[in-house]
Formats: structure tokens, sequence, C-alpha cells
């Protein structure tokens, strides 16, 4: 089966919109050069990448770090992508909610260490 590049190209832009980040941002992220990265947003002279290359890439762009590979061998559709999408959200606003809870809980634990400090000084009179 054919490399698609094309799909990689388009996975590359589509998440760097996603995550409102620059090409730039992304070569720091990734530690591979924005030429690089240039190159395969464009499809430009596609050719064999070293599979830390895409990786880097991947993992730069909050994937998986075998994200990329799976798009070039044909192995991740766009559907997949889209739910991929929507857990990613779902698990986003789980997240969010569990911080709320454990700044709660926070809260509550301080509350009660306070109030222990004051019985242990009362007690201590």
């Amino acid at each position: 089966m054919g490399k698609h590049w094309d799909a990689v190209a388009t996975a590359i832009n589509t998440r760097l919109a996603e995550l409102d980040l620059t090409q730039r941002e992304l070569a720091e992220r990734s530690g591979v050069s924005t030429a690089t990265l240039r190159q395969l947003q464009n499809n430009y002279e596609p050719r064999r990448r070293s599979p830390r290359t895409l990786a880097a890439i991947s993992e730069g762009l909050r994937w998986p770090a075998d994200h990329l590979a799976q798009v070039l061998e044909g192995e991740v559709s766009r559907e997949d992508t889209g739910t991929l999408r929507s857990d990613v959200a779902r698990l986003s606003h789980e997240l969010t909610d569990a911080r709320t809870e454990i700044d709660d809980l926070r809260a509550e634990v301080r509350q009660l260490g306070t109030k222990l400090s004051d019985i242990e000084a009362r007690d201590a009179r």
C-alpha cells in the first residue's frame, strides 16, 4: 500500500489550527526543524522520514507517538480522527471537573486542619 503523505500534511495542518500553534512553536516542541515541518505540511518532496521525526511531531501535536506513522500508512481515517477528537474533548471536560473537585477537597482539608489546630490549642490551655 502506498504512503499517504497528503493525509500527513492535512493532519499536521488541521492539528496546528486546532491547537492554535505556529510552525515555529511546533518546531520548538518537537525538536524538528521548520524546514522539515514546512515540507511535510505542504507535502513537498515526499520521501521516507525517520520514525523518530514523525513521532516527535506527533508528540509535539499532543498525539500518541505513532499517530502520524499510522496516518502515513492509511491506518487512521478521518472518522477515527473525529472520534479521537470527541474523546479528547470529553476527557478534557472530565479532567476539568476532577480538578475542580480536587481544589474543593483541598479547601476542605485546609479548613479541617485549621479547626483541628484551634481545638488542640484550646485543649493545651
